[in-house]
């Protein structure tokens, strides 16, 4: 028997997942609210009983994180997920117009790919199934390779919750045979229709670079400035809880600390009081060389890694219980290694003399995370004005990082994928949810006949009154208005039991046509006839039989 090189396998083996995961996405295209809802509720289930087993892989395969914070992570991306996501509206009829007479209509994308990062691996898989799923969309997943075991498992767990719901098969997939051909191959797959891309820089440009719609994040390098109004205790304890949790392996995480000169050595107190440990220069210097390759580039050797783990490696002292590393920083770029992103529990730290200081640093500071998210620590609502312009897509007031932009602490959407719009070369500058992996059309009815849309335009005529004769048709007694009659619009929102998702082709019948029933191009449809034809539409979208 002939052997196939490991790679050519992988391909191999992606392009089947593909297949597989278009007929899924097709069959699942025809569910309603209330099955797929039941699907959910499933997949909720079976996440939340697996939550600790999951965490434990995860720490134990990547190295990356604690387990204590990864097991609320997991339920996050599955039971308080579907608490913010169960009565959002993405199946079939989402609004009606009665004025305008447009009906607007939610259809699922397909086949989606979800790129899996080291980092978060369980917790994505369980956001990404859960927002695809809600959404009608079938999806294949791409595992980091350092946490390939952990990812798999979580893929088997949601897969089989959703089959045994009465999802179709394959609808939840991965790749087990993990390489970047595979990966390359599965985002070029004819079958895949869009990409959500959660990793490195390089991994989410290639999402980009696929010719597929993507929806990618980039990096962060958040800064977090305790403005002279701000609650100092407050803001430290914000700070580093959210810094270590999951020792610092969220992006949305505080990099670096912004202070001013009134209110430096209170932050610098509180701080110590709270468990950070302020790195001489030397130590510092130590554990830069450790953190960082190539410049600016992070290990992942201490990704998410304790402050006495990194300690240790870098041959420092530290006092008994430290929480976080901290080092003075006094300016940002290839001089300053802590002004670029730290995914790991050691924080940057600046002082200025005030708000239009920090505005300047925290500017430059996102410019190594641009479009992500910005911390602000104030009880100044001038300030909160200032700063809301700033080149962030998420800019929090009195909270964590972390918690604060996942949605933990705020009003945000629950979310694993956070964009970075335009700034940060992103399709999107949301937490992305199940909202964002539909496609929108709308039923229109004609309102206005289409030769009569300039005579009957008023800013036409008020812009162009001396053309407005050369578009007007009709003397005074001619009705201008449509021919049509109104359409009988839905009510309010429903859930249709009729989907058009497939094409015509899944619409039409097999069997031979009875050409005794075939309409002649002779024949005609008066008003009334047209009237009724719309609906009948409307009726199938409503899911009524009146």
């Amino acid at each position: 028997m002939e052997e196939y090189d490991y790679d050519l396998k992988s391909i191999q083996a992606a392009r089947d997942l593909a297949r597989k995961g278009k007929i899924a996405a097709n069959q699942l295209a025809t569910f309603n609210t209330d099955q797929i809802d039941r699907i959910l509720r499933s997949m909720v289930d079976a996440a939340e009983k697996n939550v600790v087993t999951l965490a434990k892989m995860a720490v134990e395969e990547t190295s990356f994180g604690n387990v204590h914070d990864k097991i609320y992570k997991n339920h996050m991306a599955s039971g308080l997920l579907y608490e913010g996501i169960k009565d959002k509206n993405t199946i079939g009829i989402i609004d009606v117009d009665e004025k305008e007479q447009v009906i607007t209509v939610a259809e699922p994308l397909g086949l989606l790919l979800g790129i899996v990062p080291s980092t978060n691996p369980t917790s994505t898989v369980f956001y990404k199934s859960m927002i695809a799923i809600k959404s009608r969309n079938a999806i294949v997943f791409s595992p980091h390779p350092k946490a390939a075991k952990c990812t798999n498992l979580a893929i088997k767990i949601m897969e089989e919750a959703a089959v045994k719901a009465g999802a179709p098969e394959n609808v939840i997939q991965g790749i087990t045979l993990t390489t970047i051909a595979a990966t390359n191959e599965l985002m070029h797959a004819p079958e895949v229709d869009t990409i959500i891309a959660t990793g490195g820089p390089g991994m989410v440009k290639a999402a980009y670079s696929s010719g597929k719609p993507a929806l990618g994040v980039g990096a962060g390098n958040s800064p977090s400035y305790i403005e002279r109004t701000a609650n100092v205790s407050q803001a430290v304890k914000q700070i580093i809880a959210s810094k270590t949790f999951d020792y610092g392996t969220i992006c949305a995480s505080e990099q670096s600390v912004i202070c001013e000169t009134c209110n430096r050595d209170e932050v610098i107190a509180e701080f110590q009081k709270q468990g950070g440990y302020f790195m001489s220069k030397e130590e510092c210097n130590k554990v830069c060389k450790l953190l960082f390759r190539n410049g600016h580039a992070m290990s992942p050797n201490f990704v998410g890694h304790s402050p006495q783990s990194i300690a240790e490696a870098a041959g420092i002292v530290i006092p008994e219980g430290t929480k976080v590393l901290i080092g003075e920083q006094y300016g940002v770029g290839d001089k300053w290694p802590l002004s670029f992103e730290k995914l790991t529990t050691v924080l940057g730290f600046y002082t200025v003399t005030n708000w239009e200081e920090a505005c300047d640093l925290c500017i430059q500071l996102l410019q190594n995370g641009i479009g992500h998210t910005l911390n602000i620590h104030t009880e100044d609502k001038e300030i909160v004005r200032k700063f809301s312009v700033k080149p962030a897509s998420r800019i929090l007031i009195n909270t964590g990082g972390t918690q604060g932009g996942t949605g933990l602490s705020t009003g945000l959407n629950v979310a694993l994928t956070l964009g970075c719009g335009s700034w940060g070369g992103s399709s999107i500058s949301e937490n992305v949810g199940p909202e964002h992996l539909i496609n929108i059309k709308r039923v229109a009815n004609g309102i206005i006949e289409p030769d009569k849309v300039a005579e009957l335009d008023e800013s036409f005529a008020r812009y162009h009154p001396e053309l407005i004769a050369e578009y007007t048709n009709c003397g005074p007694s001619t009705d201008c208005k449509s021919s049509s009659k109104d359409i009988d619009m839905p009510v309010g929102s429903h859930t249709p039991d009729h989907y058009y998702s497939l094409g015509c082709n899944a619409c039409g019948s097999k069997s031979v046509p009875d050409e005794s029933k075939q309409c002649s191009s002779t024949d005609g449809i008066d008003a009334d006839e047209l009237k009724k034809m719309v609906t009948e539409l409307v009726t199938a979208f409503r899911g009524t039989d009146k």
